[in-house]
This record gives C-alpha cells, sequence and structure tokens, in this order.
C-alpha cells in the first residue's frame, strides 16, 4: 500500500488521478488532497477519500490547510510515497523540489517545473534521493520506449502534437481566434490554460524543454511533428535506427497510472483498449512556425538555457490568462512573449532565487506589455 499526495485534485489531471486511485484501492491510499479555488469540488473529493491532509490554497473550511506553503507541506508528508504535481503553471516548482528533497516519487504532470528550474530539480532529485517520473502522455511514452535500455542507445526523440483546434487555419484566422475556439481541443479534454498552450503550440515548446531534462538529449536530437490523430504518443529512435511508439487513444489515465507503477504494469479493467481500426488512419504534418511562433520561441528559450526558459513560461502564463480573459486577441499571446524574451538579462539558473527573480521580472514585464498594448 503506497501512500499518494495529489496536487491540483481537481483539475483534468487530478480528477483522472482519482479516478485511477479508485480503481486500485488495494494498491493506493489517498494521503492528501490540494486545490486552489474550487472549494465545492475538493470538499466532495475529501469526503469520498478521506485523506488526513485536504488544503485550499485559496482559503477554505475549518480543518483545512491553506496558503501556497500548503503544497510544499503536502508533499512532504511522511506517509505520501508518491506526490503527483498536477498543480498549473510555476506554482507548483517549490512542491516539486520539496518532495524530491525529501526522497518521493514525483509522479510530475506540471511541465513548467522543469521548464524554468530543470537543472534544480534534477539537482534536488539527486541529493535528496527522489525519482521523477512524467505524467505527459508525450514523455510517458518515451519512458516506456526506453526503459531497461542503456542510455547511449538512444538517439532521438520524436514528440507528438495534435496541432490544437487551428492545425489547418491560416495565419490571419489564428490571430483573430476566441477564446471558445481556443478551448475547443479536437482530442483531449484538458483545463483552459493548457488547451490554450496546445493551441499555441506553446505546450509543445515547454515538452522539448522537458524531454531534454528528463533524458539528457540535446536540443537538436529532440523533434515535434504534427499528428492530430493523437493515436502515437511519441517516437523514440535508437543508435541502430530502429523507431518504437507508444500508441494508444487520447486518455491520460494510462500515463498517469505508469507513473504511479513504472517501472511495473498494473492491470486495469478501466483502461481504454487500443484498436487500430477503429483508430483509422495516423497522418503527420509539420509544425508551422510562421503560423505558431511560439513553438518557436520556447525552444529557442531553451537552447538559450538559465533563465530564458523561466521567462518563457512566465511570460506566457501571463499573455493566455490575458487572452482567456479577454484583454487581448490570440495572436498576441507570441507577441507578448517574443517582446518580453527580447529585453530579459539571462542569467545562470543556479538557485530558486535566481529562477523566481526572472519568473516575476518576465510577468511584470508581460505585464506592462499588454497594458502598453
Amino acid at each position: 500500500m503506497q501512500g499518494v499526495a495529489v496536487l491540483g485534485s481537481t483539475g483534468s489531471i487530478g480528477t483522472a488521478a482519482l479516478r485511477v486511485l479508485a480503481r486500485h484501492p488495494d494498491r493506493f491510499r489517498i494521503v492528501a488532497l490540494t486545490a486552489f479555488a474550487k472549494q465545492d469540488q475538493l470538499g466532495a473529493q475529501a469526503a469520498a477519500f478521506r485523506p488526513d491532509f485536504v488544503s485550499l490554497v485559496g482559503g477554505g473550511r475549518e480543518g483545512w490547510r491553506s496558503g501556497t506553503e500548503s503544497l510544499v507541506e503536502a508533499a512532504t508528508l511522511p506517509d505520501a510515497d508518491i506526490v503527483l504535481n498536477a498543480v498549473v503553471g510555476a506554482a507548483g516548482l517549490e512542491a516539486t523540489l520539496a518532495a524530491l528533497g525529501a526522497g518521493k516519487r514525483v509522479a510530475l504532470a506540471n511541465k513548467e517545473t522543469l521548464v524554468s528550474a530543470g537543472e534544480l530539480v534534477l539537482e534536488a532529485a539527486r541529493r535528496g534521493g527522489g525519482e521523477i517520473v512524467p505524467v505527459d502522455s508525450e514523455h510517458s511514452a518515451v519512458l516506456q520506449c526506453v526503459t531497461g535500455r542503456p542510455k547511449a542507445d538512444l538517439a532521438r526523440i520524436i514528440l507528438t502534437a495534435s496541432g490544437g483546434p487551428f492545425h489547418n487555419w491560416d495565419a490571419e484566422r489564428v490571430h483573430s481566434a476566441t477564446v471558445r475556439e481556443a478551448l475547443n481541443h479536437p482530442t483531449w479534454r484538458m483545463g483552459r490554460k493548457i488547451s490554450v498552450d496546445s493551441a499555441t503550440l506553446a505546450n509543445k515548446a515547454l515538452e522539448v524543454i522537458e524531454a531534454h531534462h528528463l533524458y539528457g538529449l540535446p536540443y537538436d536530437a529532440i523533434e515535434a511533428v504534427v499528428h492530430p490523430q493523437s493515436i502515437i504518443h511519441s517516437f523514440v529512435e535508437f543508435a541502430d535506427g530502429s523507431v518504437l511508439a507508444q500508441v494508444g487513444f487520447p486518455t491520460m489515465e494510462l500515463p498517469i497510472l505508469y507513473a504511479l507503477t513504472h517501472p511495473e504494469r498494473l492491470a486495469d479493467d478501466g483502461a481504454a483498449r487500443y484498436d487500430p481500426v477503429g483508430g483509422g488512419a495516423l497522418t503527420f504534418e509539420p509544425i508551422r512556425q510562421e503560423v505558431f511562433p511560439a513553438f518557436a520561441l520556447g525552444v529557442q528559450a531553451g537552447r538559450t538555457g538559465g533563465t530564458a526558459p523561466a521567462a518563457f513560461n512566465a511570460a506566457n502564463e501571463v499573455a493566455v490568462a490575458a487572452f482567456l480573459r479577454d484583454a487581448m486577441p490570440f495572436g498576441r499571446i507570441a507577441e507578448v512573449i517574443e517582446v518580453v524574451l527580447r529585453h530579459q538579462v539571462v542569467r545562470p539558473a543556479d538557485s530558486l532565487a535566481a529562477v523566481l527573480a526572472a519568473d516575476r521580472w518576465a510577468r511584470e514585464r508581460a505585464d506592462e506589455v499588454i497594458r502598453c498594448s
């Protein structure tokens, strides 16, 4: 029996994780649930699973924890063997560092953690004896392909992107897309922020940076292609030219379960079974970087290194939030990011203070750009 702390339990990943965990009560016990603001939903989850620790970061009921420090508290509970971090945005960073420092397995769905502070996160795992297991379907696919193989065998990773709702739109139409259109993802049901990131392809840039840290490959050996059906989740090429891929209908429940049990596989009657005939034809396209410039901006930030990825992530978060509240058009998201990155001073990301300072500066600069536009 392993104890699991679910950070961000009311979001799309968190609720999927709870469905998975509920199917395996003989294997897992939920010891903590945290959410940001959905008090009623969190209360229903707490009543169903009865964890010892419940936190509403924005403040909640009597007996619950509150405040951002409660994320770190939940992530370091003695009876939490696994911390599933599904917190949206850079807010999940300190909890990840604390959990790894305490020797926990971190099932990581919070991609901003590795993007903003990859080297710090890896060092925390080395120092504390913790373990990072990715939850993203793309990185889970890579992990499933490379597990048991020497690192030297790995030659190239090809991440797949659905292309989002605008993959075949022209640039002018994309620029003026509405919030409703951006949230209408064709193959995945996700939260609002990640749905917009998928529409801009910023999420694929974040995943390229993640893959660099998770698998130790240079950026020249990490590629991305558009795969509208979302059936193949990643390709892995080995030194001899052989290519493996992980295949399945789009569901987050499978990568969540694998992150909990890796390298073991646990039988799961609730998992969707792949049907190659029912899945239909599989197609692939290049990313149209001239239409989706946020992708290239993010990858270049990763190549630049230091605090540049943290600045990219922070600027993107602020720009997406502004778009979601109808403060600017969709096409301005990448423009805001570009201005912020153009004016940044890149410094070594060698401390949490340095990363947080870059994050704070980028947010302030992005806010300023949006206000003046």
